[in-house]
């Protein structure tokens, strides 16, 4: 039996992949490589190319392989964007979940767990957000992964289908092995773009809007490091498969940061005083959103190792050196 993670060779999916494999797993791999990447992977992962909405691939991948659980990573992830192109990202998002979910269904894969987001929640109306706040995303990035949810509950009740559906708050960090990272080219991620300004891969960075109702005027988000994240996945698996009942649950420390105080964290971290410029407001940024991970705490048996903004940008800097040795070898 093996467990099925679509963008596996993705920023987060990749970490999965190693999580899963150090754990003993036997791992599929589905991926396009539209923006993930295959070195990412580990080696005993199979992989396949493939796109997660090709159904005739999903029917022929979940027999040949007797995919026991699914981890569904794979979509659009950039909120800008999403407002400057809605159709492709409820397409990519939603009508491929779509697709996925189908297959799981028919096949009777008994779990499946869903990376979902803070973004269903747009600009929460107290701080920190528990699961229960009202769900008003200000994206189609938030409202495409919320219609993906809206489908797993659906399922749940229609077809048994059990699931965890994990919001995310802020992802950042690398695996402190070294073996991957945030490795996308033009990343919009707020310590992905720190730290290679920090290097001098970049000539400067923005700071987008400086006018929200926060203590600095800059928007406050919580981060989470990648390996706490995919901790909560493996969890969430193991919540799973003993019996658990479907759940969404938010994936955050409880604590934010403002976009000056990370950028003043990666200074301090990497001793580099880069520019960092004001730019206006980003069209979907809700000012502040903070997680309450008290559900997570209670049902799994998740406790974060890596809970500190300046081990978590660390980590970030070393990959981006190693990864800026690695592009200069090829």
């Amino acid at each position: 039996m093996s467990v099925l993670v679509t963008g596996g060779g993705g920023y987060i999916g990749s970490h999965m992949v190693w999580r899963l494999l150090d754990d003993g797993e036997q791992v599929v791999v589905l991926d396009d490589f539209s923006t993930g990447f295959r070195w990412a992977i580990g080696p005993e992962a199979t992989i396949i190319e493939g796109d997660v909405g090709d159904r005739e691939l999903l029917a022929r991948l979940f027999v040949d392989h007797q995919i026991e659980a699914v981890i569904h990573f794979a979509g659009s992830i950039v909120v800008p964007d999403s407002v400057a192109q809605p159709l492709a990202y409820y397409y990519n998002n939603t009508v491929k979940s779509h697709a996925l979910i189908t297959a799981a269904v028919a096949n009777r894969v008994p779990h499946f767990i869903f990376s979902s987001t803070a973004a269903v929640y747009g600009t929460p109306e107290q701080v920190p957000v528990d699961e229960g706040a009202p769900l008003q995303p200000e994206s189609p990035y938030g409202r495409s992964k919320l219609m993906t949810e809206m489908m797993l509950t659906d399922a749940g009740a229609a077809h048994g289908l059990r699931y965890v559906a994990l919001r995310y708050f802020n992802v950042a960090g690398a695996d402190p092995a070294g073996r991957t990272g945030q490795s996308t080219k033009g990343a919009t991620h707020l310590i992905k773009v720190a730290a290679e300004t920090a290097l001098g891969k970049r000539d400067g960075m923005k700071v987008y809007g400086t006018d929200y109702p926060t203590p600095d005027g800059t928007c406050v988000r919580d981060y989470i490091h990648v390996s706490d994240l995919v901790a909560a996945h493996r969890d969430a698996l193991a919540y799973l498969r003993g019996g658990g009942d479907s759940l969404i649950a938010n994936c955050g420390y409880g604590r934010g940061y403002s976009v000056l105080e990370v950028v003043e964290t990666v200074r301090k971290v990497s001793g580099v005083d880069f520019r960092a410029e004001p730019a206006e407001r980003r069209p979907g940024d809700p000012a502040q959103i903070v997680a309450s991970p008290a559900l997570l705490r209670s049902n799994f048996a998740w406790e974060p190792n890596h809970d500190d903004l300046e081990r978590i940008v660390a980590d970030a800097l070393r990959w981006e050196q190693a990864l800026g040795r690695r592009n200069a070898t090829i």
